[in-house]
């Protein structure tokens, strides 16, 4: 770039500034040339719109003995054309839009020095590449003129921005209970991007729930800066007790407090909002025994204890021993059946709760007894005895009375003597109260055909039963009805339900 004219002609300048100087009313002495400080280098001036920072260029004044005669081609002045008591050169100079130049005039009063020009940038500058432009010329209206060109570059100011810092809040270097530690934020300070927070980073160094761990904040701003890293590390613990209970299966003892099955024993534990249960038990199945205890454990994995001791768990899978006291036989006559046995029963652990013996009976027939034994766990055991009554043997009715299908026939209002025997196996019973009952039961009689045999005799005595020690036999006198034509059934019945039944015709 050509930075000095000499007596250029003044063209169209554009976006140039000009500084125009008068000088008296003589055309020669205006011949000088300018020049500025800048021109060894070409480097632009560089302006921050709005920012208070300037930049300088020094413009001189230097004199040109070139040319001969006082026309336009030439200076006839051979040495500078300001002379001592002379007025000062002024200079215009032309900028663009938003760059101001001071001091504008700018005035030189001597050659071959630098007088300064500061140029600055309002906000409104245009930024890009603009030239300043300084000229020279007559005041009279002449056409000579010097010009210099100033480039300069506009930029915009970049804004302030300034380094945040960030620091760990809501928790501190101590110990936290588990389930308590607060949360841990970031707090930013930003001059320019005003204060935020948000949630740290936690380092993953717990297990269960339980370490040391550090909350972490980094922060970089819009503007890009980071701040310095903060962090805080703590300690989570875990101090409380885990909790522990059991189940039992059965539920509960009896009313004697035994069970008679094996007892189960789960338990069960529980650590809340703590670092959780590392194991919990044993579980345990209580076999046969009296007054046994089972203990559970509850450890977490801070290693906290609690446990819980089940006592007095007494079982008894056994049952009892149990059988019959004394002798029995397996058969009686009727009548000799001697007392119902007593239960014989032991229980070695829990002990007897009952020994029963049922099935007892005098009847004519099969009897089964049956011993039952109760524990106070509840088993139960049985034993059985089985045993025959045996009936009586009836001898008779004997004579006079005929048996069989023979009908006896016999004056009606006479009196009939019955004659039996009883026995119980060998032995004849004489007692009278072994005879239940008499009954005579009118019946249909026979027809035509039906055997029949008289009464031989009668007799008047008494009608009481008797044993009769004479004769060996039982005599019960029957005094038949005064019924002509009617027949009867006459039964005596023994006590152990025999029976013997003889007919009767009455005339």
């Amino acid at each position: 770039m050509n930075r000095s004219l000499k007596r250029a002609g003044m063209t169209t300048a554009g976006a140039l500034l000009t500084i125009a100087a008068v000088f008296g009313s003589s055309l020669a002495a205006h011949a000088d040339t300018i020049a500025d400080s800048i021109e060894a280098t070409d480097a632009p001036l560089t302006l921050v719109a709005g920012s208070s920072a300037t930049q300088s260029a020094g413009i001189r004044l230097i004199g040109n003995s070139a040319g001969g005669g006082g026309g336009m081609g030439g200076d006839p002045d051979s040495g500078c054309n300001i002379d001592s008591g002379e007025a000062p050169l002024k200079l215009d100079i032309v900028t663009p839009a938003g760059i101001t130049a001071n001091p504008d005039p700018l005035e030189i009063t001597d050659c071959g020095v630098d007088f300064t020009v500061t140029f600055s940038a309002a906000s409104n500058a245009v930024s890009g590449n603009a030239t300043a432009t300084i000229i020279s010329g007559p005041a009279g209206g002449g056409l000579y003129h010097n010009l210099v060109s100033i480039p300069i570059v506009v930029t915009q100011s970049q804004p302030t921005n300034t380094k945040p810092t960030v620091v760990v809040q809501g928790v501190s270097a101590q110990e936290y209970e588990i389930g308590s530690v607060p949360a841990a934020t970031c707090a930013v300070t930003d001059a320019e991007d005003g204060p935020s927070s948000f949630p740290a980073t936690l380092s993953n160094t717990l297990v269960h729930g339980i370490g040391t761990q550090t909350a972490t904040c980094d922060y970089t701003d819009l503007g890009g800066l980071a701040a310095d890293t903060a962090s805080v590390t703590y300690t989570v613990v875990d101090t409380g007790a885990p909790t522990i209970g059991h189940v039992l299966d059965p539920a509960a003892a009896n009313a004697n407090g035994w069970y008679k099955t094996p007892v189960s024993v789960t338990f069960s534990c529980d650590d809340g909002t703590g670092s959780g249960i590392q194991s919990c038990g044993p579980n345990a199945v209580v076999l046969e025994g009296a007054n046994q205890t089972v203990t559970g454990t509850a450890v977490d994995w801070a290693g906290n204890t609690a446990t819980d001791t089940v006592s007095g768990l007494n079982v008894d899978l056994t049952k009892p021993q149990v059988g019959f006291a004394g002798g029995f036989g397996s058969s009686y006559y009727f009548g000799q059946v001697p007392a119902v046995p007593a239960c014989d029963g032991s229980d070695a652990l829990s002990g007897l709760a009952s020994c029963d013996v049922s099935g007892y009976s005098t009847a004519v027939g099969s009897h089964t007894l049956i011993a039952t034994a109760t524990d106070r766990a509840g088993n139960v055991a049985t034993a059985e005895l089985s045993y025959t009554v045996l009936s009586w043997t009836l001898a008779g009715f004997t004579a006079p009375v005929d048996m069989g299908r023979t009908w006896n026939t016999v004056k009606g209002g006479s009196t009939v003597p019955l004659k039996f025997e009883v026995f119980a196996g060998a032995t004849e019973l004489t007692d009278t109260a072994v005879v239940d009952r008499f009954t005579a039961t009118p019946t249909l009689c026979p027809g035509a055909d039906a055997l029949t045999d008289a009464i031989e005799f009668t007799t008047t005595g008494g009608t009481a039963l008797r044993y009769d020690v004479t004769g060996g036999q039982f005599v019960q006198n029957w005094a038949t009805p005064k019924k002509p034509g009617a027949c009867y059934l006459v039964t005596m019945t023994t006590d152990d339900g025999s029976s013997i039944t003889a007919g009767f015709m009455l005339k």
